[in-house]
C-alpha cells in the first residue's frame, strides 16, 4: 500500500470542510485510512496542476480502454479484464525514461508498506428487519431471505455490485445489487420450504415466477406428477430444495443421470448429486458390479394361472 494518496475534493470521501480548512472525513472513508493506515492529502480547488499526471492517466485509460465502450457480465470480469490489460502495458517504456513501467512499478512496489491481513469491508451497513413476506429492505429495494428468518433482526452490507445480508453472525442472502427503486430482488430457493407445505402454489407463487430452470427440470416434473400426481409435485420441490446445499451446475448433471437412468425419484437424484460432487461412481448403476449374478425373469404367461381356478388347485 502507498503511504499517502492524494485526493480530489469528493463530498463522498469529505463531509464538509471547516472554516479553518479542516477536512471532516465521511464516516466510511475514515474507516477505509484507518485500516490501510493512509495517510490522505488533497488538491487545492482549481489546481488542476495539483493532480495533472492523475487526470491525465484517466483520459488516457478512457480513450484506450473505454473505447467502443465494453460489456461484461460482471464487475469480476470487467476488473480482470482491465487488471490484463494494464499488465500488456508494464513492457512499455514511456518518453524521457529509460526503464519499462513494470520496472519502475517494481522500484515504487519496495517502498510501500504491506498490505494488512484482512481486506478493507468496502460497503454500507444498515439494519432492518425480516418482513413477513421473508423481504429485507435496503435503499428502496426489496431483497429475499430463507423463510425461516420471517419478523427477525438483520444487518444489510451494501457493496457496488452485491448486497449481503445477515442475521446474528451468518450470513443468510447474497444479492446482485439493484439500482432501480422500488424493486423486489427473489431467491427463488428461499421460498421452496414454504411452497413444499403448500404445493398448491407451486405454479402461482411470485418468487418462482421468473425462474429459467434447464429443460431436464421441466421433463423429471412431468415424470414425478404423471407417477404420482400430488406427492410427485411435491418430491419434485424436494429435489429443488437441494440447491440449499448444492450448486445448479451439479444437480443440473444429477438430474440429467436420473432421467437416463429412468431413476425418477428424489432418493435417487440425491445419491446422483452426492456422487457428482465427491467424484465417485453412482451405486444406482449395476453396470459397475459385474461380480453380482443376473437374473432374467420371463414374462408369465395367463394360461399358467387357470391352475388357480380349476377344481385340481391343491
Amino acid at each position: 500500500m502507498p503511504l499517502s494518496v492524494l485526493y480530489d475534493n469528493d463530498r463522498c470521501l469529505v463531509a464538509r470542510i471547516l472554516p479553518d480548512g479542516i477536512r471532516k472525513r465521511a464516516r466510511l472513508f475514515s474507516g477505509f485510512l484507518s485500516h490501510y493506515v493512509i495517510r490522505d492529502r488533497y488538491g487545492r480547488p482549481g489546481r488542476g496542476n495539483d493532480k495533472g499526471s492523475v487526470e491525465g492517466l484517466v483520459g488516457w485509460a478512457r480513450r484506450n480502454f473505454m473505447v467502443p465502450l465494453p460489456r461484461f457480465a460482471s464487475w469480476d470480469d470487467f476488473n480482470a479484464w482491465l487488471e490484463e490489460q494494464c499488465r500488456k502495458r508494464q513492457a512499455d517504456i514511456l518518453r524521457g525514461h529509460s526503464e519499462t513501467i513494470g520496472q519502475r512499478l517494481q522500484r515504487d512496489l519496495q517502498a510501500m508498506a504491506e498490505l494488512p491481513p484482512a481486506p478493507f469491508e468496502a460497503c454500507e451497513q444498515a439494519s432492518g428487519q425480516v418482513s413477513s413476506q421473508s423481504l429485507v429492505r435496503y435503499q428502496t429495494n426489496d431483497y429475499s431471505v430463507p423463510v425461516a428468518y420471517g419478523h427477525r433482526d438483520a444487518w444489510v452490507r451494501g457493496y457496488v455490485d452485491q448486497v449481503v445480508i445477515g442475521c446474528g453472525g451468518q450470513i443468510i442472502a447474497r444479492h446482485p445489487r439493484c439500482y432501480g427503486r422500488e424493486d423486489i430482488v427473489f431467491d427463488p430457493v428461499h421460498y421452496l420450504p414454504l411452497i413444499e407445505q403448500k404445493i398448491g402454489a407451486l405454479d402461482q407463487a411470485a418468487p418462482l415466477a421468473e425462474w429459467d430452470l434447464p429443460e431436464e427440470f421441466q421433463t423429471l416434473r412431468r415424470l414425478m406428477e404423471a407417477r404420482m400426481i400430488k406427492a410427485g409435485r411435491r418430491e419434485y420441490v424436494q429435489v429443488l430444495r437441494l440447491l440449499e446445499s448444492f450448486g445448479m451446475e451439479d444437480l443440473h448433471v444429477a438430474v440429467k443421470n436420473a432421467l437416463r437412468m429412468g431413476a425418477v425419484g428424489f432418493d435417487a437424484i440425491k445419491h446422483l448429486v452426492l456422487c457428482q460432487v465427491e467424484k465417485r461412481p453412482p451405486k444406482l448403476d449395476l453396470n459397475v458390479y459385474p461380480y453380482l449374478p443376473r437374473a432374467t425373469v420371463s414374462k408369465t404367461s395367463t394360461a399358467s394361472y387357470l391352475c388357480l381356478v380349476s377344481r385340481d388347485a391343491a
